[in-house]
């Protein structure tokens, strides 16, 4: 194995990054099923009402933007760790990383 291989694997930052990426994974699992929940509820507060069930769609908003930012960071688009170990944003607009030329 070469050295800068060797240097690579031994970086602890990574291990902890595949720790935290393992952990978002199970994380984005639940997310996943609470989205297809809000689907169907407010899909049957259309069918029911005939409106859109205002409470599910801002919670639905916000579980979709969850998702999006749990997908930037285990993509490597983003080093910033979702909630829970940051606070909870609705806003869409996460900071992506820049990545250097190599």
């Amino acid at each position: 194995m070469s050295q800068s291989v060797e240097t690579h694997l031994k970086k602890i930052e990574t291990w902890k990054r595949i720790m935290f990426m393992l952990l978002f994974m199970l994380i984005d699992s639940l997310v996943k099923m609470l989205l297809w929940l809000v689907v169907f509820t407010q899909t049957g507060s259309v069918l029911l009402t005939g409106a859109v069930n205002a409470n599910i769609l801002e919670f639905g908003y916000g579980l979709a933007t969850y998702h999006y930012r749990i997908t930037l960071f285990l993509t490597f688009n983003s080093e910033q760790l979702p909630f829970p170990f940051t606070e909870w944003q609705l806003n869409a607009e996460p900071s992506i990383i820049e990545h250097p030329e190599d």
